[in-house]
């Protein structure tokens, strides 16, 4: 097996192109969502997402083969991508980007947490107690804070199930055979489940359709294939090449980054708690994912 290295200079610029991918798929939703229902747009992302991603393992000769050990795995990870993204879809909708962005990616305190009860060899040391300390302070401070605009409590809960479930999604894929698979058949469990669920699912969250314009559709084209597409395939790839935990240290960036464009795409109003919940937050993720 190969020697992983360190993140290097042009592994860190990577990393901080995905973080900023990621980050800035936030403002893409929240925009997207003026012109479809978000469940609605959920489903047609991972829709539009599935027919790219088979026409890349076409081009590139990737095999569509799965073990049939990691077939239950496949179907839970694709139900809690469902409710992840009708979670994050949902709280984006009510409520805006940077109180979003602050409790989805609390992810990894959720994981920790479970990781500690659940996978050997994860158990918390004082560093990691820090940081999910730190978080989780993070995290009432956001909660507390009701006087910024846009406030909505129901899209702070929406936030911190679709960040649950996002940690649940790690741990299947930790504790199952789903983790033989390959990235892209991962990914092809989770499309192909949640894009006919969020689809017949969507009804029941409001309108589909709002006002439509071509600014929408880009706005769909640039979440399946910009983010779910090429974006996860990077990651995956700098996966392969830099070891995990420096990997994961550069997830705080994602919350940081989102909370900025929020504030300076969509003009939204950020209060002296949320930026104290936002240094919190990264404070902590960063003590988490630690070396």
């Amino acid at each position: 097996m190969d020697q992983k290295r360190p993140v290097d200079a042009t592994g860190a610029a990577a990393l901080i192109g995905v973080a900023l991918l990621l980050a800035f798929n936030q403002v893409v939703i929240k925009v997207t969502g003026t012109g479809f229902g978000p469940v609605f747009q959920a489903g047609l992302r991972s829709a539009i997402a599935l027919v790219f991603l088979l026409g890349w393992m076409w081009v590139f000769r990737k095999r569509i083969k799965m073990p049939r050990t990691a077939l239950w795995g496949g179907l839970l990870s694709g139900s809690l991508f469902t409710v992840e993204f009708i979670s994050l879809y949902s709280a984006l909708d009510v409520t805006t980007v940077s109180r979003t962005s602050i409790l989805f990616y609390s992810m990894p305190v959720w994981l920790t947490l479970a990781g500690h009860l659940l996978l050997p060899g994860e158990k918390l040391n004082p560093v990691r107690i820090a940081g999910l300390v730190l978080a989780m302070g993070g995290i009432i401070v956001a909660f507390a804070e009701r006087d910024g605009g846009h406030v909505s409590l129901a899209g702070d809960i929406y936030s911190l199930i679709g960040a649950m479930c996002w940690a649940g999604i790690a741990l299947v894929v930790r504790m199952t055979d789903l983790s033989k698979a390959s990235a892209e058949m991962q990914l092809m469990c989770q499309l192909v489940v949640s894009a006919p669920l969020l689809l017949l699912t969507a009804p029941l969250f409001g309108e589909l359709v709002r006002d439509v314009q071509p600014l929408h559709l880009a706005g769909l084209a640039f979440q399946a294939i910009g983010v779910v597409g090429l974006g996860f395939m990077a990651w995956f790839r700098l996966l392969a090449i830099y070891q995990a935990s420096g990997v994961a240290s550069f997830s705080f960036l994602s919350p940081v980054l989102a909370v900025l464009l929020g504030w300076a795409l969509l003009g939204e109003q950020i209060g002296l708690q949320i930026w104290i919940a936002l240094a919190l937050v990264a404070a902590g993720i960063y003590l988490i994912n630690r070396p």
